[in-house]
This record gives C-alpha cells, sequence and structure tokens, in this order.
C-alpha cells in the first residue's frame, strides 16, 4: 500500500479540526473540480486535511491525486493494492484521519464556495457529535435544486437530540450529508458496509446515538445527480445490499438499545420505504429480479417489524402491507401510481411555483391536460380499450369479452391498458399500453369503446361519443357503493360524490342475474342500459371440458383421484389488519392424504404458506377460473367466487366464523347462512365435520345449491360474452333471459 504522507509537508495535528476523507475511483473527469472545491480560493478556512484513498482505480484519478498533493501540503494520497469499494475506502481513510471532525466527501461531487469556514465556524460554536449540513442537486445539464427537505433546517436550535427533533430522521442518510467528531465515531466501533448503500450502516447508528446534534442551514455541498455509473442510476443485482446494510443497523440498535430502541420503529419505516423506492425507481433492480427483491423485502418486513408499528396512511400505507404480505401481484398493479408519483414530485423540484402542491396533484393535473388535448384528435371508430382490475392485467369479463369480440367483430381493434410490470399477463398476440404513458392516454382518448370491470381513472373521461361499458366483477353480497354512506368503516376515504358523477359515464352495465341489477342500479346511479347477459367470465367455467380441468390439475399437482378443496376467502376491508381466518396448515393435515387444499388468499390479505402434499399456495396463480375448473369442492365465505363456482354444480362449503362482525360492520343484501350454497360452519371443528361426515355432498346440500343457482346463475349458459358482444359491438337487440344448464359435475378424474 503505496501513500505519501510526508510529516514535514502536513500541518500539525493541533491545527486540523476537519479531516476530509476521499474516495477515489474511476471520477478522473469529475476529480479536478472536487479537489479544488476542497483545496482552492473558493474555501478561506486552512484548518483541514484531505485524505484521498485510491482505490485502485483504472483510470488517471490516481495520478491527479499525486499531482495536487505536490502542490498542497493539506492533502494525503492512499493508493490501495487491490479495489475495496466505497465503504473499505472510507474505513482506510478514517483510519489516518488526524482531525477533530471527519467529513466523508465523494470524489465526484464539491462544497459550495465557503462551505468550509461555515462548517468550522459551526462546530467551533457548539462542540457536536454530528453536524447535518445542507446539499443542493446538480443535473446533468448543470441546473442546482435545493435539497427538497430543506425546510428541516430552519428555526433549528444550535444543538439538540433526536428525540428533541426525531423529523431529522426524514434527512437523507448519505456520509457526505454530515461532519462527525472522530473520536465520537471510533468509539461507536462501527465498520461502512460492503457493495452498494454502504453509508446507512454508518450514518443510522451514529445519528441515533449522537448526544449532541447541530444543523447548519446553508448549502455546503452540491450532489451530482445522475452521474454514469452511480448506483442510483445504475441497474444492478448489487442493490440487494440494501437489505444486510439495514440489518446491520437493526443489530445496533438491539446492542444500543439503551439510546437507539425510541427510534426502532422511526428507522423501520424508512427501511421500507427505501426499498419501496428503489423498487419503484426505473432501471434500478434488474427486471427478471423485481420479485426477488420484492420477496426480500417482505422477509425483512416481517423479520423486523417493531410490536407497536401501525401503517402509514394513503397510497403508502397499502404498500406497506402489500409488502408485509408478499403480495407481489397486487404490488405490482400499484407501482405505476406510485412511479408518476415519484417523477412528478422531481418536476416539483424544478418548479419553485409549484412547490408546495403535491406531486400527485401535479400528475393528474398533467394528465388530465395532454388526455384533453387528444380528445381533440379524431375519434376511431375501431378501436376498443380494455382494463381490469385497475389494470393489473388481463382478466376477468373484459378478458371474456375481449376474446369474444375478436371472434365475432374482428374489425373492432382491442387494446389492453396495464401497468408497466403487469405486461406479462396479457398473452401473446394481444395488443396493450402501459398505463400512464402519453401513447395510453392519446390511446384511450381515441377510442369509440372502453370497457373495465372497475371505475377508469376520475381525471380522464370518456369522449363525447364513446360507449363505457361498465363489468364489474362479482355478485353482491356485501354492501356496495352509495350504500357504503352507512358503513364507513368499510368506505374509509370514499368519495361518494364523484364515485355518483362517474357512474353518470357508464353507458352499459352488465349484469350477471336480477338480484345484481337491482342492487347496482340503486347504488350505482346513472342513465346507463343494463345488459342481463350473465357474467362472460363465467363463460369459460361452463364451457370447461373434462381435458382442460385435468390439464390444470396436473399443473398444480394434484394426484390422480386426490379431491381438490380451493379454499378462498375474502377481504376484511372494514379492519385495519386481518388475521388468517382459517388455520390453513391445519385443517389440510385434517382433510387426509386424499385430499388437497388449494389456498387463493386474497390480494390485500396474502399469507406467507409454504406448499406441502396437503396445502397448495396458489395466490399468486395468474386465473381464478382455472383453479375454479380445477377444485372438486370450494370453501370460501363471502367472496363473489361462490356465484360463479355454482355454475360447475359442485359443492361449496362457507366458513364464516366472523359473520355477525362482518354483517355489522360491512353490510350485506341477504343472509348468507340462510340462503348460501351449501353447508355453514363458523368454527374450524365444524368445518372439519362437514368434511368428515361428507355433509358437503348429500342430498341436502345439493337442494341447496341448486336454489342459489336457480335465483344467482340464471343466464349462464356459456354464451354471455357473446350476447354483450352482440349488443354492444354489433347493434344486435338487447338479449332476453337464457337457461342455463345443469347437472353436477367433478373436477377429479
Amino acid at each position: 500500500m503505496a501513500t505519501n504522507d510526508n510529516p514535514a509537508a502536513q500541518p500539525s495535528e493541533e491545527e486540523v479540526l476537519i479531516s476530509v476523507v476521499l474516495p477515489v475511483y474511476q471520477v478522473q473527469e469529475f476529480l479536478p473540480e472536487c479537489l479544488d472545491s476542497l483545496l482552492g480560493a473558493s474555501q478561506s478556512f486552512g484548518g483541514i486535511e484531505v485524505v484521498a484513498v485510491d482505490d485502485c482505480s483504472p483510470d488517471g484519478s490516481g495520478a491527479l491525486l499525486d499531482e495536487y498533493a505536490v502542490r498542497d501540503p493539506r492533502m494525503r494520497v492512499v493508493h490501495l493494492p487491490e479495489n475495496v469499494g466505497l465503504g473499505q475506502a472510507r474505513t482506510e481513510g478514517l483510519a489516518r484521519a488526524k482531525g477533530d471532525y471527519v467529513w466523508f466527501v465523494d470524489s465526484d461531487d464539491r462544497l459550495t464556495c465557503g462551505a468550509l469556514a461555515a462548517v468550522a465556524e459551526r462546530l467551533r460554536q457548539t462542540s457536536p457529535d454530528v453536524l447535518l449540513v445542507d446539499h443542493a442537486l446538480v443535473n446533468p445539464d448543470g441546473r442546482v435544486e435545493r435539497n427538497a427537505r430543506a425546510h428541516l433546517f430552519q428555526d433549528a436550535p444550535e444543538t439538540f437530540t433526536l428525540g428533541e427533533r426525531p423529523g431529522t430522521l426524514d434527512l437523507i442518510m448519505t456520509a457526505w450529508s454530515r461532519v462527525l467528531r472522530r473520536d465520537f465515531l471510533l468509539g461507536l466501533d462501527l465498520e461502512f458496509g460492503r457493495g452498494y448503500y454502504e453509508d446507512i450502516s454508518v450514518t443510522y447508528p451514529s445519528l441515533l446515538a449522537a448526544r449532541r446534534l447541530s444543523m447548519l442551514d446553508r448549502v455546503c455541498y452540491h450532489y451530482q445527480r445522475g452521474r454514469e455509473g452511480a448506483i442510483t442510476s445504475t441497474s444492478s443485482p448489487k442493490h440487494f445490499d440494501l437489505f444486510g446494510q439495514y440489518e446491520r443497523i437493526f443489530a445496533f440498535i438491539d446492542r444500543e438499545a439503551g439510546t437507539a430502541e425510541p427510534f426502532r420503529r422511526a428507522v423501520f419505516d424508512r427501511t421500507v420505504r427505501h426499498a419501496t423506492t428503489v423498487l419503484a425507481t426505473p432501471g434500478l433492480v434488474p427486471g427478471n429480479l423485481r420479485r426477488d427483491f420484492f420477496r426480500r423485502a417482505s422477509e425483512h418486513f416481517q423479520q423486523f417489524r417493531p410490536r407497536d408499528y401501525s401503517y402509514p396512511s394513503g397510497l403508502r400505507g397499502l404498500q406497506y402491507r402489500l409488502v408485509e404480505r408478499g403480495a407481489y401481484p397486487a404490488y405490482a398493479a400499484l407501482e405505476p401510481v406510485n412511479r408518476l408519483r415519484l417523477a412528478l414530485r422531481a418536476t416539483l423540484g424544478r418548479a419553485r411555483g409549484a412547490a408546495r402542491r403535491t406531486p400527485r396533484l401535479v400528475a393528474t393535473a398533467l394528465r388530465r391536460a395532454y388526455y384533453r388535448a387528444c380528445l381533440r384528435l379524431p375519434a376511431d371508430d375501431t378501436l376498443a380499450v380494455y382494463a381490469a382490475y385497475w389494470n393489473r392485467g388481463y382478466a376477468c369479463n373484459p378478458a371474456a369479452i375481449f376474446e369474444k369480440a375478436r371472434e365475432l367483430a374482428p374489425g373492432i381493434r382491442g387494446v389492453w391498458v396495464v401497468a408497466k410490470d403487469r405486461t406479462a399477463s396479457i398473452p401473446p398476440g394481444v395488443e396493450y399500453v402501459v398505463d400512464g404513458t402519453p401513447r395510453c392516454l392519446r390511446t384511450m382518448a381515441r377510442a369509440k369503446y372502453l370497457v373495465n370491470n372497475v371505475n377508469f381513472p376520475y381525471e380522464l373521461p370518456k369522449r363525447r361519443g364513446a360507449v363505457l361499458v361498465q363489468t364489474q366483477h362479482g355478485t353482491p353480497l356485501k354492501k356496495m357503493g352509495t350504500d357504503l354512506r352507512d358503513h364507513p368503516a368499510a368506505a374509509r376515504d370514499m368519495n361518494f360524490d364523484r364515485l355518483v358523477e362517474q357512474c353518470g359515464r357508464w353507458d352499459v352495465l352488465v349484469s350477471p342475474n336480477p338480484h345484481t341489477t337491482e342492487v347496482f342500479t340503486r347504488v350505482y346511479p346513472g342513465g346507463y342500459e343494463v345488459l342481463e347477459t350473465g357474467y362472460p367470465r363465467v363463460d369459460r367455467l361452463v364451457n370447461a371440458s373434462l381435458d382442460r380441468a385435468n390439464r390444470v390439475r396436473g399443473e398444480l399437482g394434484i394426484a390422480p383421484g386426490q379431491i381438490a378443496v380451493l379454499y378462498a376467502p375474502t377481504h376484511r376491508d372494514h379492519q385495519n389488519e386481518t388475521a388468517p381466518v382459517l388455520d390453513v396448515r391445519r385443517f389440510g393435515d385434517q382433510l387426509g392424504d386424499d385430499h388437497v387444499l388449494l389456498v387463493r388468499s386474497h390480494y390485500f390479505d396474502i399469507q406467507r404458506i409454504s406448499s406441502s402434499r396437503s396445502v397448495v399456495d396458489v395466490s399468486s396463480h395468474p386465473s381464478i377460473e382455472d383453479l375454479c375448473i380445477a377444485a372438486d369442492v370450494l370453501i370460501t365465505d363471502y367472496s363473489s367466487v361462490m356465484f360463479d363456482y355454482a355454475v360447475l354444480d359442485r359443492p361449496i362449503v362457507i366458513y364464516a366464523p366472523d359473520w355477525e362482525t362482518y354483517r355489522r360492520s360491512r353490510g350485506v343484501y341477504f343472509d348468507l347462512l340462510a340462503e348460501g350454497p351449501g353447508p355453514v360452519a363458523t368454527t374450524h371443528e365444524r368445518l372439519v365435520e362437514v368434511f368428515r361426515s361428507g355433509e358437503h355432498t348429500r342430498p341436502s346440500a345439493a337442494e341447496r345449491l341448486a336454489r342459489f343457482r336457480d335465483r344467482f346463475c340464471p343466464y349462464d349458459d356459456g354464451r354471455a360474452a357473446e350476447r354483450v358482444v352482440r349488443s354492444v359491438f354489433l347493434g344486435e337487440p338487447a338479449p332476453g333471459e337464457s337457461a342455463a344448464p345443469s347437472g353436477r359435475t367433478s373436477a377429479a378424474r
């Protein structure tokens, strides 16, 4: 290891207040400006030393360091014989530092004019363990943007503790954003981590342990944004290093529980926010590793969640719930919204006049402006836009209508709107646009037909003359729409005025049965036409062949002769947290070897279940219809899957241990226990008894199912999608009633 240490050419230890530790690797282009900002005429304070660590850089950076060291005795250079990474390079520099304070500067950034003098004055006035300094971002085009959290520096007392100003944890946790008392840092026995995000394993613990903090409300540091090779703009598996670094932080909290424990919850929240931000930032986590990164985040969440932790509100809270539950498909469906929010946050930073407006409001305004401009383009009478489940993918009634339209109305071009990370759900040969993109907005604005099972975004109304087909996605047992005014726990923050306005945009409502027509036309008021056709998605069940059932069963690993039981509960949206309703592992074992339990959790409530011979987790399976086709028996509670499954004329068992609570809090339209499709169990023991006694296969159960099917499946004859297509796209008269076939079948062969 080479060094140019020359005691005669360096300031004495008494003269050194600040040691700048400068790790250097392949930054030849930026290094002169960085060194000039440290040692040049722009700095009037001379009581510093610069310990530059050449991390075996392959370019000319090492030679540049030596040239500067020859000219300025305040600089020392250490040449490492092999590349050790940014964290270890900082450690090497710290070991050679002599100043009272240490400032870890990145060699592609720079200090602002007079920064060292301002920092030195603040250090002498306050003698802190940690001094936090403000920064600005320098864009590739030279524009400079003030730190978005600069307000946290305003009106700060000269010194304080973290307990007095816990919001300090919201500041950026980089090594360069703080100046640390050297003896304090060495006494913490910390090391910078290896790989990406190496500094947080020091910056967090040092902030948690500090007894005396100070802040300097002055931009002292310019951070170079968007540099090629920077981790904030590099796609790499190394972003997984994030989790290991946070593990070290929580180990420190455990070790120093006396001082750090009160901040565990705040650190945990930053942990999840950091992981979700990395995942949401385009181009960081490679596409083929995104699901694995999400899985690691979920494991990390479950491992380190504090006992007193509660979810934040809004979109972030929903993200956190999905992370904890490992619900990647649902999380991925939300990512376009979050990415748009992050992108527009950057736009806000560039426009001070808009800085007080939330990114979401600005995003909405920008989308609306572009969309309304596109509405002036000519309409395309041959274009139909499809979407399902908030753009989560190709599914449900819209998919069934799309497939039938390709057959019966080939002159209508169908295009799907899908979230960017759900494009894999689109079958080969199906055209799609990515949600939120200009192409998507332009396509929606020009379309003659719009088909969805939920509402399209409020800020994107249909063009004049367009036809909006609302299919919904289930027969209502629970209260819906405007009926939720009387059930605020379930309605949450629903905007009923906006809901009614959106219903006014509907032209056609597809209904599966008279019960749904009666409910929906009341709770979704509007002047639309109702097509009582049956549900298009159910056609797949009615028309399913034995070969299809056996093929799906084989893909799921169901052994020949095994009885497949599908357990598909719904979400309790009146609860903040949802505990498992059924102990599926115990129940699967109790069913016996001749049964297999397929567990389909709701995407808001996904539990981590390891599959075994008796239990198979099918929560991430792309098709609930295929799971129904494969199953011999359905167990559910309040899910609309029971109405679809009933057309198969196979046993349905209701497991509703919280019926009374659900009925009071969510509200229901009929008594499921009295009018349901099969035997009812309200305890685990009773559910086991139903299966052991064979009650679900008795004639009394079949009679109950027949009554249920007559009431809720009168039109399900396998031609519902055809009736919708003929009515909407071909202009044929609205269909009349159709008798559904009957006859019990079994999937097991």
